[in-house]
């Protein structure tokens, strides 16, 4: 199959070669040098509670990828864009195929999903409602991200890859969203592009690209075969920038890396059971809390056909439980705000299927501004599932209502909340009323995984 070396290919393209692995042999390199050299990095680092097992995971993966033990490997890599959300992160559009061996990068290949996806046979029953929104009849590797869980949708895509006739076998899966490009800007600071209007900054990187691709190219002239010079260009102009960082600014692209594994923005699989073990300790394999046994929060939404909505989409999160009733009972209220106002080749009609995770045993007794909801369980968890949709320039709050699991007990009572893939922040509050019937409030920004109580 021909190369196509589209947007997201050259997003994550740039994360591979010059921020990922910069960041491991930043690692590699620091513990291979003095211990004041070491200490001095280390203490450039915004470390929090998990520093020492964030710190041995980034030292065991640049053992595991630069050891010349003459061992090829290979990794399956999703580019996922987020401004078209799904419940593992974002859209896949293609995906990757890099190979490493002896430390050093020795293919790194890539595929349009629109192309791939024509090998896999028809006859596989998406999961609902892919088939009643997209219409689209057949699961393909494309939609193949539909669990919160990244263990769930690696397996999955592989799978899809194998029954496409995909010839690899994989040590590894990562899914990189597309805004790991924006936090890398964050570091390096605007870029211009000899040659292309504009400068590329953090905040609307991607925008500016894929208008620069898909719009900007033919009113400037371009040909098509042309439209996509300036990912080159821009990437020749990012590798510069870095070849001339000092440690402070390499510290600082590190920590970027290290918040992106936080906030799922990058996840990983592994199938070497250590290197999986490295990150699941660290909280980088994207997984559903499946060992949790107080309550829990997880709001999942997938855009369904809305185009790059999610880019003007913005979320907040209101979770109340209460204990002075005789039955105890959680109320959700999710505010969704459609910024645009007008509708253009990246924004239309949002339309979401909205699933809300919470603990077995828990029963949903009302909800408000969604569609009749559908029940599941997986992951150890309940979720109530709904169609929701939001038009252009509206504000709508959708309320559940539902009976918690009897199996929480007040007396003890924390909640965890995982943040889904390819979400920015999210504003939450938080009130916890007691059998006493006090409250206790707790107001924060939800940029990973976060435990409330007491």
């Amino acid at each position: 199959m021909a190369k196509k070396y589209s947007l997201k290919f050259w997003i994550i393209f740039w994360f591979i070669s010059i921020v990922f692995l910069m960041g491991w042999y930043f690692f590699l390199q620091a513990r291979n040098q003095k211990y004041d050299a070491l200490e001095t990095m280390v203490n450039l680092f915004p470390w929090g509670e998990q520093s020492g097992k964030e710190f041995g995971a980034l030292s065991q993966f640049a053992n595991y990828l630069t050891q010349k033990d003459d061992q090829e490997r290979v990794f399956f890599i999703l580019f996922q864009n987020n401004m078209e959300l799904r419940p593992g992160g974002g859209y896949i559009g293609s995906f990757g195929i890099l190979k490493i061996k002896n430390g050093a990068v020795t293919r790194l290949e890539t595929h349009d999903l629109s192309n791939f996806d024509g090998r896999i046979p028809d006859g596989i029953v998406p999961p609902y409602p892919i088939k009643e929104t997209l219409n689209v009849s057949s699961w393909k590797l494309r939609d193949s991200n539909f669990s919160p869980d990244f263990s769930v949708n690696a397996k999955k895509a592989e799978e899809f890859y194998k029954i496409g006739q995909g010839g690899e076998n994989f040590d590894g899966i990562i899914a990189v969203n597309a805004s790991v490009l924006s936090s890398f800007l964050k570091v390096t600071g605007p870029i211009e592009v000899p040659g292309f209007p504009g400068t590329y900054e953090s905040e609307n990187a991607v925008v500016d690209l894929e208008h620069q691709v898909e719009q900007g190219a033919y009113e400037q002239g371009f040909k098509r075969g042309d439209r996509k010079a300036v990912l080159n260009l821009l990437g020749e102009a990012i590798i510069k920038k870095v070849s001339s960082f000092s440690l402070t600014d390499k510290a600082r692209l590190a920590g970027i890396i290290l918040e992106d594994l936080k906030n799922k923005n990058i996840q990983l699989y592994f199938k070497d059971p250590k290197m999986q073990k490295q990150a699941l300790a660290a909280g980088w394999a994207g997984l559903v809390d499946q060992e949790w046994t107080n309550d829990y929060l997880m709001v999942v939404d997938s855009n369904m056909g809305a185009l790059k909505s999610d880019r003007v989409i913005k979320r907040s999160l209101d979770y109340k439980v209460d204990f002075s009733q005789e039955v105890p009972v959680a109320v959700l209220k999710i505010t969704y705000e459609h910024t645009a106002k007008e509708k253009n080749w990246m924004t239309k009609d949002y339309l979401t299927f909205l699933r809300v995770y919470a603990p077995e045993g828990s029963w949903l007794t009302s909800q408000t501004n969604v569609d009749k909801p559908v029940y599941g369980k997986e992951l150890g968890k309940k979720y109530f599932g709904f169609l929701m949709g939001l038009s252009l320039g509206q504000t709508k709050t959708v309320e559940l209502r539902y009976n918690i699991s009897n199996k929480i007990n007040p007396d003890n009572y924390q909640l965890k909340i995982q943040k889904q893939s390819g979400l920015g922040e999210i504003p939450v509050k938080v009130t916890i009323v007691g059998k006493d019937g006090q409250s206790k409030e707790y107001a924060f920004s939800l940029v990973a995984e976060k435990i409330v109580g007491e």
